[in-house]
């Protein structure tokens, strides 16, 4: 599993909501054809080989988060997209990735808390700005007692941009979670762009999160 290494200067002064992020490993190669398998060709074992390397993540992650319970929280599908694919493959991951755990009695599965309210664009050629401007408003937190003043790992297959998770995170700050840790299989990472994120965020947020992604 891949660790952090130390954030530049403009990415010290562009803080993300969540305090870290860790990734198995590089979007690329076998990972990448395992990932395709289970989310486009519907390959379900694939959620079997993923889960386990999900679970050495969230592993990795527990030793730095404090103590008390921890609620999982996939990154949703809207209802339409989940409806055609069948299942969301980060809650079907976690699901697995928590039976593998070294402390499972420490995490809870919350599948429902978070939601997709609206179908977004493709992120794809968008600007930074611009892909902050089109998730804006695309999630909400339905359930905020299962979250309010707990840590959560947020889990999602692919760390690409960052800004699904920045905008996950800032939702489930907003609705009173103690703190957001990041855990995806694989990562693509573009330093520049990984570490934007709503400009209103540091004015509401008086606390400067740590953060941490996955380099190959």
């Amino acid at each position: 599993m891949e660790r952090g290494d130390a954030l530049c200067g403009l990415c010290q002064r562009i803080q993300p909501p969540f305090q870290k992020a860790l990734a198995y490993g590089s979007y690329d190669g076998g990972l990448r054809d395992l990932i395709h398998l289970l989310k486009y060709q519907q390959v379900r074992p694939a959620a079997g080989v993923l889960g386990r390397m999900l679970a050495e993540v969230i592993d990795g992650l527990e030793t730095g988060i404090p103590k008390g319970a921890i609620a999982v929280v996939p990154v949703p599908l809207h209802a339409r997209k989940q409806a055609q694919r069948g299942f969301n493959q980060s809650e079907l991951i976690a699901r697995i990735a928590l039976k593998q755990l070294a402390r499972p009695e420490r995490f809870q599965l919350s599948a429902g808390v978070l939601e997709r309210r609206r179908e977004t664009a493709s992120q794809i050629g968008l600007t930074g700005h611009q892909r902050r401007e089109n998730l804006r408003g695309a999630f909400a937190v339905k359930n905020p007692g299962q979250i309010t003043d707990r840590q959560v790992v947020l889990v999602d297959d692919v760390f690409t941009t960052g800004t699904t998770v920045s905008e996950c995170a800032r939702v489930l700050r907003r609705a009173g979670a103690a703190g957001v840790w990041v855990a995806t299989v694989a990562r693509t990472l573009k330093i520049a762009e990984v570490f934007a994120m709503p400009e209103d965020l540091e004015k509401e947020d008086s606390e400067t999160p740590r953060v941490a992604a996955a380099h190959g």
